[in-house]
């Protein structure tokens, strides 16, 4: 497939499209569509990739990527559906979104295959995990593993897990976010000045999530081998545990996935 219109030129739209240049797109194979004619100009300036309205970009494209907001997916799948080209695959990374909503919307037989990244995409170590409907192909699954791996790291997984990967690592970021913002917040408490405090956590979370992705070793032992016995990191542990920290993140996955749920049946 070498013809693409990215209906939605948002944060991750552009995201997408920087990451599929980068990769070795040519800009004439990527047409953006959006509402806003200003942010239009600007990714077209910036990427000089072409723009157009959204019934001619969907009507000259192979596969059309929709990455609008779930709220507005009612007015804008319906005009995907009567410009779309038979054959055309249609890809979805509109949050709590299912395919069977799409594909109710869509022309009989059109590939769909639904999408959850997240946003360190941005630095090309996204984790998108994809999901193909009824008459997607391997072909097409392929496609857009390919589409995404230009910024991460890509899975396939039923449908039905995408509540859980919603949870897990679509909102994952914030969480981890959270953390380094408590730990900042900590290290000026005991005395640091907050840049030096927000180097040394940062570089602590990137360099412990590197080894962890190098090493193979289970995070478990990689946190024995920082914990010695009687140690000052064994207290800090016990204190997490009193306050039951690793139920807590359990608890708040497990509310993301619910009102992922929610989102999709309303």
């Amino acid at each position: 497939m070498s013809r693409l219109a990215v209906i939605g030129a948002g944060v991750m739209g552009e995201t997408l499209i920087a990451g599929l240049l980068r990769a070795g797109w040519e800009p004439s194979q990527i047409t953006a569509v959006d509402r806003h004619a200003p942010r239009l100009e600007e990714i077209s300036a910036k990427y000089g990739i072409g723009t157009a309205e959204l019934a001619d970009a969907v009507a000259a494209a192979e596969a059309v990527v929709v990455v609008v907001k779930p709220q507005d997916t009612g007015e804008v799948l319906p005009q995907i559906a009567s410009a779309l080209s038979d054959g055309a695959l249609v890809v979805s990374l509109c949050a709590g979104v299912t395919i069977g909503q799409i594909e109710a919307i869509m022309p009989d037989r059109t590939p769909v295959v639904r999408v959850m990244p997240n946003t360190p995409a941005q630095v090309d170590e996204g984790m998108a995990a994809i999901s193909g409907g009824a008459t997607a192909t391997k072909e097409n699954l392929e496609f857009v593993t390919g589409l995404l791996s230009a910024v991460g790291k890509v899975v396939t997984v039923p449908e039905k897990y995408q509540d859980a990967v919603t949870a897990i690592s679509g909102s994952g970021p914030a969480y981890l976010f959270f953390v380094v913002e408590a730990m900042i917040d900590a290290g000026v408490m005991l005395g640091l000045p907050r840049d030096i405090a927000t180097t040394l956590v940062v570089q602590t979370m990137y360099g412990s999530a590197k080894l962890l992705a190098e090493s193979g070793v289970h995070p478990t032992q990689l946190r024995e081998r920082v914990t010695s016995p009687g140690g000052t990191t064994a207290a800090a542990l016990r204190e997490l545990e009193d306050h039951r920290v690793k139920a807590a993140f359990m608890t708040a996955m497990e509310a993301a996935r619910d009102r992922s749920r929610e989102l999709a049946s309303s």
